[in-house]
């Protein structure tokens, strides 16, 4: 029996009932894959369900506001990914009319798609017959035939994906993509993977020559960044006052407490007088809560260390009213802020 055959049979038996498994539609698809890039199926479900309520064509998401989009969007992190979504939405409504291109070359066109999720929408939706290669898909192909290159380097994927063209149903390509990435799910996993019911295994480099712990070659280590971050929380009558970012960072377009950022841990002598609380606190009294609130937020390339201090203000200068928008903890639900303000929140309120 053919490879293909022998993963979509394990596939009818095994697969798990997901939404977007049950459609054809390419909008509802490409909203799955752009979730579920960084994001466990568990966690998506949730999201895409959310998503596809609030926003069920392309045109309601054109037509929203980024700001919706991004408060929608709150806690999936990777932030760009929802830009990208309202920006290609737009196009794909206006220049389009509405409806998805067909082909893989012309879906990788549109911006925030590159390879993967091209093949996804080209396969599942239009059933193309082009490889869908997720780390999954990679981890399978790496063990079933011992190959020893990275996926980081070009020359290694190009290997990859030519074993991906040869194993793909030409048939039935949407399927068999959906087969062979839940394969790598459930069956192929990265840890204990169950290779005595595994229906390759007889044919499986890894598993014949005892190396499932060294395929696929494990991926350089990222050298973490440090950041030291210390949010003022201001209140004034019942309200605060935040901001949003837009320089090229993390959590662009999100909304935050004013922040002094640094490159190193300090204490609050330090910030008190830094340039920034000078400008921001001048002329005004205030009273100073002198405990500070300590987070940590882990990302993909940077760990976030913050401080939440809390400072209450009896006056208001002109800087802190030009250059802020003035909320409160009620109201702040209608601003998309990054997961560690809304878990400080949250905190405030126990």
């Amino acid at each position: 029996m053919k490879i293909s055959s022998l993963i979509t049979n394990w596939y009818s038996k095994h697969k798990r009932d997901l939404p977007w498994r049950e459609t054809k539609n390419p909008y509802f698809i490409w909203v799955s894959e752009v979730i579920l890039q960084q994001t466990r199926i568990k966690q998506g479900i949730h999201y895409y369900n959310n998503f596809i309520n609030k926003f069920p064509n392309i045109f309601a998401l054109a037509n929203t506001t980024l700001d919706e989009v991004m408060i929608t969007w709150q806690g999936l992190g990777y932030y760009s990914r929802a830009r990208n979504m309202h920006s290609t939405s737009k196009e794909i409504a206006e220049n389009f009319n509405g409806q998805f291109p067909e082909t893989f070359e012309e879906l990788k066109k549109l911006k925030g798609i590159g390879d993967y999720t091209a093949a996804a929408i080209a396969s599942f939706a239009f059933n193309k017959a082009v490889p869908v290669v997720d780390g999954n898909v990679f981890r399978v192909l790496a063990r079933l035939y011992g190959i020893y290159e990275s996926t980081q380097l070009s020359s290694g994927k190009k290997i990859f994906y030519q074993k991906a063209n040869e194993l793909i149903d030409i048939k039935d390509p949407a399927t068999y993509n959906q087969a062979i990435m839940e394969f790598g799910a459930l069956q192929c996993t990265p840890k204990n993977p169950n290779c005595s019911s595994c229906p390759l295994n007889l044919i499986c480099f890894a598993f014949i020559h005892n190396t499932i712990s060294e395929l696929p070659l494990k991926k350089a280590k990222i050298k973490k960044r440090n950041r030291y971050f210390y949010f003022i929380h201001i209140t004034y009558k019942n309200h605060l006052f935040i901001e949003k970012r837009n320089r090229n960072d993390i959590w662009e377009m999100l909304y935050q407490f004013p922040l002094i950022e640094l490159n190193e841990e300090t204490d609050i002598k330090t910030i008190l007088s830094h340039p920034k609380w000078i400008k921001l606190f001048e002329t005004i009294n205030y009273k100073l809560n002198p405990k500070l609130i300590k987070k940590k937020h882990i990302l993909s390339h940077q760990n976030i260390f913050s401080s939440f201090i809390k400072i209450e203000i009896l006056n208001i200068n002109d800087y802190l009213k030009n250059n802020y928008i003035k909320t409160t903890i009620k109201d702040i639900k209608n601003y998309s802020i990054p997961r560690l303000i809304e878990s400080y929140i949250q905190q405030l309120d126990k």
